[in-house]
């Protein structure tokens, strides 16, 4: 399991980040001490599962050499590594996973699809919301999310954490169909009308 960041005080609050939180609080939950391994320059840990995980010490858009030098060494075939990353495309709150498909500009993507020659990774997206603007893109993923947006977001981050387990022993299609799950009733309940208050009506 691999998250994606940008190392560095300056950037740890920032939602680019969003992939570095998941893994950070799965690992904390665990009990699992992530440590610098020069020879990946990456921050690295072991599940008792036997999974690794994985936090890329470059910069994003070079978070490739550290995924392609684990899993060569590893013998770790794509379909077996999941990406965890930070998404546009979703609303803070939203995540979910899949197997394959593009890179949506996302350079950490990219540089991962073209180190290890394929797209075919599994992908947990963290939702962080967008500018409105695709050129404002760049500069969005580097700022801090407002109050609301970042609680938006951690809930939705704990909600991943409760089935990456199910990730980590193979079952990508039982992991996915209880995180969507969760997420219909987490839109289910956002979307109720407030309780009037006691008597009233």
């Amino acid at each position: 399991m691999v998250g994606l960041g940008n190392p560095g005080r300056e950037y740890e609050r920032t939602r680019h980040n969003a992939g570095y939180w998941l893994v950070e609080r799965f690992a904390v939950s665990c009990g699992i001490a992530m440590r610098k391994d020069l020879k990946y320059q990456a921050l690295v840990g072991r599940h008792e599962s036997g999974a690794w995980l994985l936090l890329p010490q470059t910069f994003m858009n070079a978070s490739g050499r550290s995924v392609l030098m684990l899993a060569g060494f590893f013998r770790i075939v794509p379909e077996e590594i999941l990406v965890v990353h930070d998404e546009l495309d979703f609303a803070p709150g939203v995540a979910k996973l899949k197997q394959g498909g593009g890179i949506a500009g996302h350079n950490g993507l990219r540089d991962i699809s073209q180190k290890i020659a394929s797209h075919d990774y599994w992908r947990l997206r963290i939702g962080i919301g967008h500018p409105g603007d695709k050129d404002l893109g760049a500069d969005w993923v580097l700022q801090k999310p407002s109050a609301d947006d970042r609680a938006a977001i951690d809930e939705s981050i704990d909600r991943a954490v409760a089935v990456v387990p199910l990730c980590l022993a193979g079952d990508l299609q039982g992991a996915m169909l209880k995180l969507h799950t969760q997420e219909k009733g987490a839109e289910r309940a956002a979307a109720a009308p407030a309780a009037p208050p006691p008597g009233k009506s």
